[in-house]
């Protein structure tokens, strides 16, 4: 790459982080929302959302001129004129449930980069930003953003793919869901298996709090119970048929002591599976887009969390296979299988006791 196309490359990446953050003012002031039934003047937006006329008129205008959305005629006088929310466009924009969603993941970005004075410091100092530092809007980003994964795809194509998994599942087979965030992979078990149950388990208050609302709203309390519990310091007693840990186990600390809590969770022939970032065995140099957004949210997110905890793995969004294969020795299991479950973002492993 020369110095003219890595110009126009970064240049085209302004103009995605623009684009970024004006769909996270979009989403937060449901803008897209109020376009979702149809053409909308200045005015009218303004009125139904109560975003000052003059800043609706400049993000209109803004969406317009990046493409996401239409005008119907230009030359009609600035309060006259009616934007649209093409039908393309309305799933990736309005549809918190639908696979294409994008919005949470704005989000995620700011949330991200308003603590970075913080995370400048971390980088000079060693330390990290927690959690919970990065405040309610990266929790709910990160829920929301695997959200629709969750409630589409787990319980109807991949864990359908798993026969054993399947089988034990239909019969009534017992779940634990470490780090289970917002709850929506317990519910998305729950709702495809009517007869399992799921215990939920996380350290984190807010996220269980919210999990715990989810699951009421599912209906789903007699079968999904959410617990604050930190599965090392605590360990449960019960056991599990499934024992399963979903893009989570790069973010702890000291993953090897939560396998080996996880390990003691399962029945003598219980499985194992966790799911995490899929990128490649091994570190080339240039990498494809799944790769780069990996360490792009290891570098702002992921690795900052756990290298706020004293003594921490630091192991970062980019969890290579050989890695997960290192902490899934040292906490007792046998091997580690990867498991034919195709995706383009995530891959699945069993963990074989």
């Amino acid at each position: 790459m020369d110095t003219d196309e890595l110009g126009e490359r970064l240049f085209g990446a302004l103009l995605g982080t623009l684009d970024v953050l004006s769909i996270h003012v979009g989403g937060q002031l449901g803008l897209y929302r109020a376009l979702a039934p149809g053409p909308m003047t200045v005015g009218e937006l303004s009125s139904a959302t109560g975003m000052h006329p003059r800043y609706a008129r400049e993000w209109l205008e803004q969406q317009c001129v990046a493409g996401l959305l239409e005008v119907d005629d230009p030359t009609r006088p600035e309060d006259e004129r009616r934007f649209t929310l093409p039908d393309g466009h309305a799933p990736v924009l309005t549809d918190p449930g639908g696979l294409a969603h994008f919005p949470p993941f704005a989000d995620l970005a700011v949330a991200a980069t308003s603590q970075m004075p913080a995370l400048l410091d971390a980088y000079r100092s060693g330390g990290g930003v927690g959690w919970a530092e990065f405040g309610p809007l990266m929790r709910t980003a990160q829920a929301e953003g695997n959200r629709p994964i969750h409630l589409h795809l787990l319980g109807q194509s991949w864990l359908p793919s798993l026969p054993e998994v399947d089988r034990v599942l239909r019969a009534g087979g017992s779940v634990a869901d470490i780090g289970c965030g917002e709850g929506w992979s317990s519910i998305g078990i729950a709702l495809a298996y009517p007869d399992a149950t799921v215990d939920g388990y996380d350290v984190d208050p807010s996220s269980v709090e919210a999990a715990r609302e989810h699951v009421g709203r599912h209906d789903l309390a007699g079968r999904v119970h959410v617990r604050l519990v930190d599965v090392v310091a605590d360990p449960p007693t019960s056991t599990y048929d499934v024992v399963t840990a979903f893009e989570c186990l790069h973010d702890m600390p000291d993953p090897v002591a939560v396998l080996t809590a996880a390990r003691t969770m399962l029945a003598d022939d219980g499985t194992m599976l966790v799911m995490d970032e899929r990128v490649p065995d091994e570190f080339t140099g240039p990498g494809d887009p799944v790769e780069q957004l990996m360490y792009g949210f290891s570098m702002f997110v992921c690795l900052p969390d756990g290298m706020s905890h004293p003594g921490s793995a630091a192991t970062g969004t980019v969890m290579r296979r050989s890695t997960l294969e290192r902490y899934a020795t040292a906490a007792g299991f046998a091997s580690v299988e990867v498991l034919p479950i195709d995706h383009e973002t995530f891959r699945f492993y069993r963990l074989h006791q």
